[in-house]
């Protein structure tokens, strides 16, 4: 379903107002701009809507500043697109940066696809303020968990270092020395963590502009275009493209064209 749904269709010429203000009836909140949307909790919430319980409501945070909250976010969504078979490839590191672009084609492409699913009616029972409040409650009681027993490690660390102070020097030693390789090991488990996000977003990236650039070079070979001027090929071609496209692929179709017209002549 969502992969039918392609560059120019009608969704992607709703504008933000629009957006805004069906995020805002839906949701209960009161947005003004689109890039308040980056951290990825309403899209989260979005599908939630429309699959109810589908999203783990406890694991989203809308109170996401940094994008390392952010990307937690997507993680859920991405999660939620793989459970309900989704082929759509998200931007993350576009939309964690706050681009008003980008963010606003995301919610164009989710308010069609919510609408396709639902046929644009809005669940009268859910509640979108409930569903928030829980999974921050569930959020809450798990972080108060987890400080608990982070509190009660450092204690009982404490606790050792003191006997060690009080008994013997090396013991004192040898729990520092087990507290520091501790830190050091989850410090690297985060740092290799990062890394392998990083790599699956610049994967997936790079797979992305592949297929655009693979349906230029279908478009280029179209009959219409063949029959054209290079100059006219590329206006032409130009104008189909979306507007927030239009920098990114211009070099990429210009450069394709001319090297078509060249094996030509040659």
């Amino acid at each position: 379903m969502a992969s039918n749904i392609g560059l120019m269709d009608s969704a992607y010429f709703v504008g933000r107002n629009e957006i805004l203000g069906w995020i805002n009836a839906t949701l209960q909140l009161n947005l003004s701009r689109v890039e308040e949307a980056a951290s990825g909790a309403v899209q989260c919430q979005m599908l939630d809507m429309t699959y109810p319980g589908i999203v783990p409501m406890h694991k989203v945070n809308f109170d996401a500043k940094t994008e390392y909250d952010m990307i937690q976010n997507y993680k859920v969504l991405q999660d939620v697109f793989n459970k309900l078979k989704i082929e759509k490839h998200i931007e993350v590191n576009r939309l964690v940066k706050g681009r008003p672009l980008d963010n606003l084609e995301f919610l164009q492409w989710l308010k069609r696809y919510c609408d396709s699913v639902n046929g644009g009616i809005t669940n009268e029972n859910y509640n979108p303020v409930e569903r928030r409040t829980k999974g921050g409650k569930e959020r809450n009681i798990k972080g108060s968990q987890k400080n608990f027993k982070s509190l009660q490690t450092n204690r009982s660390l404490n606790s050792g270092l003191c006997d060690g102070i009080v008994t013997k020097q090396g013991k004192s030693g040898g729990v520092d020395s087990r507290v520091n390789s501790s830190v050091e090991i989850q410090e690297m488990t985060k740092e290799v963590t990062e890394l392998k996000l990083s790599v699956d977003l610049l994967e997936k990236e790079r797979d992305f502009y592949f297929a655009k650039l693979r349906d230029v070079e279908i478009l280029c070979q179209t009959p219409k275009l063949e029959n054209l001027a290079v100059s006219n090929s590329f206006n032409q071609f130009y104008d189909t493209i979306h507007p927030c496209l239009q920098l990114e692929w211009g070099v990429l179709v210009a450069t394709a064209l001319m090297d078509r017209h060249i094996s030509q002549q040659t």
